[in-house]
């Protein structure tokens, strides 16, 4: 019995793109290995396609969650590549702001500060 549901993969797959953009997207897949692709594709199908895969929130307010998260877990990396999605999907300047803001609060300055500078890295590389 396969685990791989090939409709949510693909459904994921599309959402994925939509926000981490296409190429950043087969970059990562085509650099999966036998070790590594299992996980691609359930973390494609399962966060993409289930998580992120209906309706009930937009994918604003799942980026500006994301962004509150990964912060307050201190994964930087995947802060900064959720940061470009966030704009990517409409969040503002202002709105990073306010996550930082909240994750400084919750979590400790010493965090905050982390997440402005990358966050700062990301909105410099687009401009803003």
């Amino acid at each position: 019995m396969s685990l791989f549901d090939e409709d949510l993969f693909l459904k994921g797959l599309k959402q994925r793109k939509a926000t981490l953009g296409a190429e950043y997207v087969e970059k990562n897949l085509a650099a999966a290995d036998e070790f590594t692709q299992p996980f691609q594709e359930a973390m494609t199908a399962w966060c993409w396609g289930f998580g992120w895969g209906d309706d009930v929130i937009d994918a604003k307010t799942r980026s500006m969650m994301n962004l509150a998260m990964i912060g307050a877990l201190g994964k930087m990396n995947e802060f900064e590549i959720h940061c470009r999605g966030a704009i990517t999907n409409g969040v503002s300047k202002e709105e990073i702001r306010a996550i930082v803001h909240v994750i400084a609060i919750y979590c400790g300055v010493p965090q905050g500060l982390e997440c402005f500078r990358h966050a700062r890295k990301v909105l410099e590389e687009r401009g803003l």
